[in-house]
């Protein structure tokens, strides 16, 4: 092994990505404010604050779980040829990627 491959790092993660992510949180949110009204009384406002507790503190982990997977599985590493340099332009690359891809 006389010398080392170099690789790039690309992140190809876009907001469309995401989005169907950030719609099912809202809607999470929004069910655990409509269920804390639904509790919501003079007598029971405490089961109103712990349920939209409850909901938010068990919904979260998932939520990041999801997020870092997604992320994770949008970073590519691509090898660098001997003549190319770690600033090449993202137009070069871009191009160079569909070039491989197709």
């Amino acid at each position: 092994m006389d010398k080392l491959q170099r690789y790039r790092m690309v992140c190809t993660l876009t907001f469309g990505d995401i989005y169907g992510q950030i719609i099912i949180w809202l809607i999470v949110i929004f069910i655990s404010l409509a269920s804390a009204l639904a509790l919501w009384s003079t007598t029971r406002q405490i089961y109103a604050i712990l349920t939209v507790g409850l909901i938010l503190v068990l919904s979260l982990p998932f939520l990041l779980f999801a997020f870092v997977t997604t992320m994770l599985n949008h970073i590519e590493f691509v090898p660098l040829e001997q003549t190319e340099t770690t600033r090449t332009s993202t137009v070069a690359l871009g191009q160079r990627l569909t070039e491989e891809a197709g």
